[in-house]
């Protein structure tokens, strides 16, 4: 940018200097004026920071990498920031979006799209881009890691039970709902009195006050591990309400960004206990949680025996006396039916559940359940005090809640074991149910259709006796830790798969890369793993040791460009710790010494000038001047990785805006003058102002950088610009101020 336009502002300016060819402009506080933004900063200095060129204008290496630390979707979406971000650096490091927390999906793949968005804008501007960062112990998926080296569960299912059930507390008779939560429409979630339950003492009670949508009342189970992509789950409740609620669903979740899948929804019964259960084969990433949706109806809700898990495919509990079941002979025979001019035919090659074909029913209007049959004649009659057990697989184009199996006497018409069921728009859903046998002469299964106008697919149509169950010797359940060696050797192959998918794939573009982060503690001795746990907390040194940097920088020099790339490990408070700042440095030593090569070593310097007086401020400035000595002694390129100065307010004074601009000069200044020139690898500043969206992570309440929060340039700009320039810029000004 050139200044090349005379502004108003010179005959005020003309009053205050004798000779702006000769003399330093003056900048003053006036003792009246309180805290202050860059905006308000003295008039002299404000036009002369205006008239500075860009930042790197003033480097004068051009191999010199002059960085900022970026928002990556601020860099590719905010064009204000990225035109900004391009005039002043030559170099960009992602702040987070390149960590493996982000980009590592829960299978282990990596999701490189915003990676790639951003590779084509610094590409358009000529751009280069710092890796940042391969191996540290946050911001990692940890959840994904974890699951690697969790216990084998060994689950040995009943074979009668259809849901190999994950749920503690299915039934609730320890008297509480725990682990169940919720939210929504002032709803309310308790367990109930004694006796309450489905035969048994408790159940829990979910009270929705209003009407409203189904989702608007929650209640809430956190899963155990995230559902597996392509694994079919199920549910099952027993529910009993006081209101009739269509819409009464399950569902699963991701609890971060809610999106769901897996909706079955049923319809609950006034004063009678219903079974509400289907199952979904799973297809988003994240689903973490389960969720009943019981906002449609105000009423209250009876809960118990409720299971969900991954289907028990070997389930087989009754003694199916149908032919034909799957209809994939392609004729619905021994099928018929009958009533209000519906029709029974079998449907188009893969129109099936899983399969080619299904039996298709066609109700053309509204009327009674029973006034549409599909019929199967039974090979015998059925026995008196017997249980018998129905199943099928439905999906149809319209809700019918009503959609019913039964058996009936083919001679007096008379019917019982009436299971009802709620039919899902275009899904196929489970209907089945059982009942003891009390009337003679029952040998005819009947389906009924005929509530709803419209076309029904059914399909694994069963029907038979019951089969007894000892349900407590044949279920159990066998936990197998691993070896440190087994959980090694994953974690191993997981840093492999990573390092060597991310390097490969931005090889092209990133010829350089922070490879280890972060990896001592501040008294000097490397970390060893007991780091506070979280979601995004994962120690690699915990199961790989000492080496796992040494692998680190192996995997990134065979996957990336060879010696032509420059790898780091990058460390903070090395300013102000010297027993930290040689730990790592003979850490760099133990790692070349088993055949790994260190280029570079990186210092974040993250300061502060909060609360520091005159003699605070010198003492920092000697440990900085210390520490590049140091640095400079090991031979390797240093970087300043991170830099930024904080001042412990959002609203600094002028004061303030001064500190932090000589703090700036002084460390570029030192680090030019006590690191040869042979190992500058760069400097970095981290982040671009102080606007808070910039900050919600990161030095909230503060102005750390060289921008305010308009992008209005800071007094720290000219620190920065002074420091690479060497010399005051401003002192070079015409008396003519321009712009």
């Amino acid at each position: 940018m050139k200044y090349n336009k005379i502004i108003p502002i010179v005959a005020l300016l003309a009053t205050t200097m004798s000779s702006c060819d000769e003399e330093k402009m003056n900048w003053y506080k006036d003792p009246s004026h309180g805290e202050v933004a860059s905006s308000e900063l003295p008039l002299q200095l404000r036009e002369a920071i205006s008239r500075y060129e860009p930042l790197k204008t003033y480097v004068s290496d051009p191999n010199f990498k002059l960085g900022c630390g970026v928002g990556l979707t601020l860099y590719t979406d905010n064009e204000p920031y990225n035109q900004l971000v391009n005039e002043n650096f030559n170099e960009i490091t992602i702040g987070y979006l390149m960590k493996h927390g982000p980009v590592v999906k829960s299978d282990g793949s990596l999701n490189f799209t915003n990676i790639d968005k951003l590779f084509v804008k610094t590409d358009e501007a000529g751009i280069s881009v710092f890796g940042h960062t391969l191996v540290w112990h946050q911001n990692q998926n940890a959840k994904y890691l974890n699951s690697l080296i969790a216990d084998k569960v060994i689950v040995t299912p009943d074979d009668s039970e259809k849901i190999i059930n994950i749920l503690d507390n299915s039934d609730f008779e320890n008297g509480t709902i725990s682990p169940w939560g919720g939210w929504g429409n002032d709803s309310s979630r308790k367990v109930s009195e004694k006796g309450q339950g489905y035969s048994s003492d408790y159940a829990m009670i979910l009270v929705n006050p209003k009407d409203a949508n189904s989702y608007s009342a929650q209640a809430a189970y956190s899963l155990p591990s995230e559902l597996i992509v392509g694994k079919t789950y199920c549910y099952s409740a027993m529910v009993k309400a006081d209101v009739v609620n269509t819409d009464f669903t399950f569902q699963v979740q991701n609890p971060t960004s809610y999106a769901g899948e897996g909706y079955v929804s049923g319809a609950t019964a006034v004063g009678q206990w219903v079974l509400i259960e289907g199952e979904f084969e799973c297809t988003k990433e994240g689903l973490t949680r389960l969720c009943i949706n019981f906002g449609k109806a105000a009423g209250n809700y009876y809960i118990d025996n409720i299971k969900f898990g991954e289907k028990n495919e070997n389930v087989d509990k009754m003694l199916n006396v149908i032919d034909n079941t799957t209809f994939e002979t392609a004729t619905i025979s021994p099928w018929g039916g009958w009533g209000n001019d519906s029709s029974h035919k079998i449907s188009d090659k893969g129109q099936g559940y899983n399969s080619d074909y299904a039996m298709i029913l066609v109700n053309p209007k509204d009327a009674n359940s029973y006034s549409a049959q599909a019929a199967y004649s039974l090979p015998a009659e059925l026995e008196i005090g017997k249980t018998y057990c129905y199943s099928a697989m439905v999906k149809a184009d319209v809700l019918n809640t009503d959609f019913t199996f039964q058996v009936q006497n083919p001679t007096s018409y008379a019917g019982e074991g009436y299971v009802s069921g709620t039919t899902a728009v275009g899904q196929w859903v489970p209907i089945e149910g059982e009942f003891t046998c009390a009337k003679a002469g029952m040998q005819r299964l009947c389906i009924n259709f005929g509530k709803a106008a419209g076309t029904y697919y059914v399909d694994n149509v069963k029907f038979g006796e019951k089969k007894a169950t000892t349900k407590a010797a044949t279920r159990g359940v066998q936990i197998i830790p691993l070896s440190d060696e087994e959980k090694a050797l994953l974690i191993g192959n997981a840093l492999e798969s990573w390092i060597s998918q991310m390097v490969s794939h931005c090889k092209s573009h990133i010829k350089a890369w922070d490879v280890v982060n972060e990896p001592m503690r501040e008294g000097g001795t490397l970390r060893d793993g007991t780091e506070s746990s979280g979601d995004d907390i994962f120690s690699w040194v915990k199961y790989l040791g000492k080496d796992y940097a040494v692998t680190a920088f192996k995997l990134a020099r065979q996957y990336g460009n060879g010696d032509s790339d420059k790898l780091f490990i990058n460390d903070y408070n090395l300013e102000v710790s010297e027993a930290k700042l040689a730990g790592l440095i003979d850490y760099v030593t133990y790692i070349e010494s088993k055949g790994a090569k260190v280029d570079g070593i990186g210092t974040q310097m993250h300061l502060s000038l909060s609360g520091k007086d005159a003699n605070g401020i010198a003492n920092l400035k000697q440990q900085i001047d210390k520490m590049f000595q140091t640095l400079a002694a090991s031979g390797k390129l240093i970087k300043v990785s991170e830099l930024d100065i904080a001042l412990g307010t959002a609203s600094p004074t002028d004061t303030q805006f001064a500190d932090q601009a000589e703090m700036y000069r002084y460390v570029i200044e030192s680090y030019k003058k006590y690191i040869p020139q042979a190992q500058q690898y760069g400097i970095t500043i981290w982040g671009v102002s102080d606007d808070p969206a910039e900050h919600e992570n990161w030095l909230p309440d503060d102005a750390p950088n060289l921008w305010d929060a308009s992008y209005g340039r800071k007094h720290a700009y000219k620190g920065v610009a002074d420091g690479f320039a060497g010399k005051d810029v401003s002192e070079d000004f015409s008396g003519d101020l321009q712009y």
